[in-house]
């Protein structure tokens, strides 16, 4: 009991009365990783966005290659250039991607990681330990977003090294004409992953937020990515007019600019903004109930 004569939150007693105790200490980074790396979810996730690449190359094998489909003059998205070089491969599997596919990812990996443990009823004793509240939202999310990262990066570098094997080492061949060298098209592809892991950002703090209030993942999972759907769907309705503006979803596909003669960055600034403050607001609202929630799980 506190001065007040009130039962002291989690952690206080371990605070007072256990020598040597540092609430930093308490459930590391790297403790919770080996945790999420070992779990079967992460695996699956790894060899599905591992094989994405080599199922696209299959399909571009069985349909034919641009050119054998209507030649140059024809080529009007990145989809159509997929085949140029392995940078365009790379690229390719980036567009056909970012608007769903690695929405799960995110979701999955940040939806999952509190309401899990509450599922298996260890979330109480994880804080029982003692684990600060704070601390162990913090470790938490820390790994989702890196396992989150990490899954961005895995899907490009396996298409960069199939396409280069399958139709070589080239410049980044761009649908509107022209070219970019295998150096500034590395650079470019960099550019657009740390956008899309920008713009996803608001998935990863509606999955995040929706595990810190239930005891079920599928229903933070699964209720993130509806909403993700919801925000698609409110872009496509253009009778909103300048209202799409303050949507993510506007923005998802601000990184082609990135992928251009000239870089422009007017777009991605626009769209990070708007991803930035959802997300920021969503994590504060994560943190914030879940320190005064009642843990019962």
């Amino acid at each position: 009991m506190d001065g007040d004569g009130h039962p002291p939150r989690d952690g206080a007693v371990a605070v007072q009365s256990a020598p040597g105790y540092r609430a930093r200490g308490t459930l590391p980074v790297r403790v919770e990783l080996v945790r999420q790396l070992g779990r079967r979810r992460t695996l699956v996730m790894g060899a599905i966005l591992g094989l994405l690449p080599f199922v696209l190359a299959v399909a571009f094998a069985i349909g034919g290659s641009p050119d054998e489909r209507g030649g140059p003059g024809e080529r009007i998205s990145l989809m159509d250039t997929a085949t140029a070089s392995g940078a365009n491969f790379a690229a390719t599997c980036l567009f056909v991607s970012a608007g769903f596919l690695l929405v799960i990812p995110v979701a999955l990996f940040c939806g999952d990681t509190v309401a899990s443990e509450a599922s298996w009823s260890s979330l109480r004793y994880l804080l029982a330990a003692p684990v600060p509240r704070a601390r162990l939202l913090w470790s938490k999310l820390v790994v989702a977003l890196g396992m989150s990262l990490a899954a961005m990066v895995l899907l490009p570098l396996v298409g960069l090294a199939l396409g280069s094997v399958l139709y070589g080492w080239g410049p980044l061949a761009i649908p509107t004409g022209g070219t970019l060298d295998a150096a500034t098209a590395a650079q470019r592809l960099v550019i657009v992953i740390a956008y899309i892991f920008i713009s996803q950002l608001v998935t990863a703090g509606l999955a995040f937020w929706l595990s810190t209030r239930t005891d079920a993942p599928l229903g933070a999972v699964g209720g993130a990515v509806g909403l993700t759907i919801v925000g698609n769907v409110l872009d496509a309705v253009t009778a909103l007019g300048d209202w799409r503006n303050y949507l993510p979803a506007h923005w998802q596909f601000a990184w082609a600019d990135a992928v251009q003669p000239r870089l422009e960055w007017s777009g991605m600034i626009q769209g990070a903004s708007v991803s930035l403050t959802y997300a920021i607001i969503l994590f504060a609202l994560a943190f914030r109930g879940f320190t005064r929630k009642d843990i019962v799980s």
